[in-house]
């Protein structure tokens, strides 16, 4: 790799971390966090999904994998190519149409070539808000602390992970089954929609507030 000759930019950590105060920026992380809680929640337990109530056999467990990795190559590059051009509505869009999955997902996940194909669709409902998600942020964070920002949404994705893990451990353990899990996992994309809402409100107002000339 060629050396390069521009001197890189002085990182100020102080300034650096004043981005975390923003409240735009940490309504991005917790959009995250909630947004990928939700396909955790499913996730985690695919194997267990697939073979007590799909009725598949262990062995096929892993070639379904094999769909859901399809989808999410195919949703990283719509979400992304979306995002791209209409940064607000691949956020929105993209958490609606997960919540969507994850909801109808309960019903499919009865029948062997419904479920396939909803790990799929899963799949590409999941990391079709990846992009939109840290766009989202990084937009939120300009200026000074805008790659700390990044860093700490990508700590978002595993933060959200983690705590899907642990929902839908507890909603095993209380007893509500392995059938609910999708349903209880639909409603985190559905919070972080709220969380995107709230985001937006705040936005229009901190706009309409601005004096005109510094609107134009």
């Amino acid at each position: 790799v060629p050396r390069s000759r521009t001197a890189p930019e002085k990182s100020d950590l102080r300034a650096d971390l004043a981005v975390l105060r923003r409240t735009p920026v940490l309504l991005g992380l917790a959009t995250t966090v909630l947004g990928y809680a939700g396909v955790f929640a499913v996730f985690t337990y695919i194997a267990p999904l697939l073979t007590e109530i799909s009725g598949f056999k262990e062995a096929a467990v892993s070639p379904i994998l094999l769909v859901f990795g399809g989808g999410l190559i195919a949703g990283n590059l719509l979400g992304g190519k979306v995002a791209d051009r209409w940064l607000v509505p691949a956020v929105l869009g993209s958490l609606v149409v997960l919540a969507l999955v994850l909801a109808t997902m309960s019903f499919a996940i009865h029948s062997q070539v419904m479920a396939v194909i909803y790990v799929g669709l899963l799949g590409a409902a999941a990391f079709a808000t990846v992009a939109p998600l840290q766009m989202w942020v990084l937009d939120k964070a300009q200026g000074a602390g805008q790659s700390l920002a990044s860093s700490f949404n990508i700590a978002a994705f595993n933060l959200g992970n983690a705590a899907g893990a642990w929902l839908g451990g507890a909603v095993i353990a209380h007893g509500l089954g392995l059938g609910s899990l999708t349903w209880v996992a639909a409603l985190l994309p559905l919070a972080a929609l709220g969380v995107a809402g709230l985001a937006l409100r705040l936005d229009r107002t901190a706009t309409l507030g601005e004096p005109a000339s510094i609107r134009s």
